[in-house]
């Protein structure tokens, strides 16, 4: 058994917060750049030479890629021999998004209800947190500051399994397609498929935070993720919704098994800035 301050998690979460809204990392960075040469469009290679200097200034500067620095998503992997003192997890978290968004000027977001009284946190929590309890003696963290104008424009839907590969594709397509420029392509399409309705979601939000350049791990699906990533990039949107070749840098798609009766898909896109940061602790 491995005793753990939660003290440590508040710190490593606000550091992991500052740093995500600050650099892009190096994976989503080679991907905009080989998206840039690929790109047929004038136009087009000039948003994403405009994206990548942006993106380099703000890691430079250490300055927020996006004004909006999201709302706080943090996934945990708590090893089952962790043993945590000195304080509650939860609070332990929710204190290192407030130190960040502090610290870190970053733009708080969050409002206290969701539909009468919208008023402002003032320190964006509380975040949103995943927990899965998994073998060993150590903490995994990995921070998402999710932006909301691709957020919005997420969808989830049940299917009967007579609609088949055919009708889920229509519905991912269909999905990218309405998503239009609001979602500030070229955006990056985490699709969970299975489980349950909330499973679903959960899969899809796991599956945006998959590198760019790693597939899935069962073949069929990884094809599936070549031939989705095909045909949105044939719609014509293009960077910033102004046409071109790239409207999606990669679409990854997570599963779960599921009941004879249905096969639940949620789609949840994330904008070209697809931030997220991970350390062990």
């Amino acid at each position: 058994m491995r005793t753990l301050s939660v003290t440590k998690i508040t710190q490593t979460i606000k550091t992991l917060f500052i740093e995500a809204n600050v650099d892009i990392g190096l994976s989503m960075l080679s991907a905009l750049q080989r998206h840039r040469e690929s790109e047929v469009s004038p136009i087009g290679q000039s948003v994403l030479a405009q994206i990548i200097e942006n993106d380099e200034i703000a890691k430079t500067k250490r300055m927020p890629i996006c004004q909006d620095t999201g709302m706080s998503v943090v996934f945990v992997k708590l090893g089952q021999d962790v043993h945590l003192v000195d304080g509650d997890l939860n609070e332990a978290i929710h204190e290192g998004v407030r130190q960040a968004y502090r610290d870190g000027y970053l733009r708080k977001s969050v409002v206290s209800d969701p539909l009468f009284d919208r008023i402002n946190t003032k320190d964006n929590t509380p975040a949103v947190i995943h927990v899965d309890i998994v073998p060993g003696d150590q903490v995994e963290l990995e921070v998402m500051p999710k932006g909301f104008g691709s957020e919005n424009m997420s969808a989830l839907k049940l299917f009967a399994p007579s609609a088949g590969l055919t009708g889920i594709k229509c519905f991912i397509l269909e999905t990218i397609k309405n998503a239009g420029p609001n979602a500030c392509p070229p955006m990056i399409v985490g699709i969970g498929i299975g489980g349950t309705f909330e499973m679903a979601a959960l899969l899809a939000k796991k599956a945006v935070l998959r590198s760019t350049d790693h597939p899935a791990t069962d073949a069929r699906y990884a094809q599936l993720e070549v031939e989705l990533l095909k045909e949105a990039n044939e719609l014509g949107l293009g960077p910033a919704g102004l046409g071109g070749t790239t409207t999606a840098m990669a679409i990854n798609i997570e599963t779960y098994p599921t009941h004879i009766a249905s096969i639940p898909v949620a789609i949840n896109i994330s904008c070209h800035a697809s931030r997220h940061a991970k350390a062990v602790v």
